[in-house]
């Protein structure tokens, strides 16, 4: 039997090399052998994603790469997920998130991290994927009765959507039955005040200790 040292190795490994299968295989593995899942997530695939993070910003890696980390993570994420499911069973108590990438932006790893994390941590999560259109977070809010509409927005120019949403919320008469959380790079605490929403999240870690204190 591998260790769980090397398995979680093993885990950032598949992430480094775009590797679905690998991905979901050492999933699979760290399950057999009692590895955490939400220890596998962030010491491996998490890890795995900073790295890929940082060659993306260095210009050493580009999108098509970003995106074929973030597909085998998911595939990973996927196999753990009913034992995530079935650890926080609790899920029902706490909050339900629609979270998604804005409208006209593809980049998705922050999101992706903070969406699994939130997961890991109980909460009914619907991610809507990424360049995500403001109606349909509207809809979907309405849909599922949600709690928090969190936007991940990396880039200055996609940012500006971000307050979209807090007027359509409001025209759909919802704004006030929950709370809206931004997200993203260039996303600020004082741009969250500007627009009026309620919670800014800088990094995955905070989003839970945000959500948390609230739920």
């Amino acid at each position: 039997m591998a260790t769980k040292e090397e398995i979680i190795a093993k885990a950032k490994q598949a992430i480094l090399d775009f590797d679905e299968d690998a991905a979901a295989e050492v999933a699979q593995e760290a399950l057999d052998a009692d590895v955490s899942p939400a220890e596998l997530i962030q010491d491996g695939y998490t890890a795995g994603m900073n790295e890929i993070g940082d060659q993306f910003e260095a210009g050493t890696l580009f999108l098509p790469h970003v995106i074929a980390a973030s597909e085998a993570m998911n595939a990973g994420v996927e196999i753990l997920t009913p034992a995530l499911e079935a650890m926080g069973g609790q899920a029902e108590g706490k909050g339900k998130i629609v979270i998604g990438t804005i409208e006209g932006d593809i980049h998705s790893i922050g999101k992706d991290i903070v969406a699994t994390m939130l997961k890991i941590e109980g909460y009914q999560v619907f991610d809507l994927g990424r360049d995500v259109a403001i109606k349909n977070y509207v809809e979907k809010a309405k849909e599922v009765k949600a709690d928090v509409v969190a936007s991940s927005a990396l880039m200055t120019t996609t940012m500006v959507n971000q307050m979209q949403i807090e007027e359509q919320l409001k025209e759909a008469g919802i704004r006030d039955s929950l709370k809206t959380m931004v997200g993203g790079a260039p996303v600020t605490k004082d741009w969250a005040d500007k627009i009026g929403a309620d919670l800014y999240g800088e990094n995955a870690t905070d989003v839970v200790n945000k959500l948390n204190a609230i739920f």
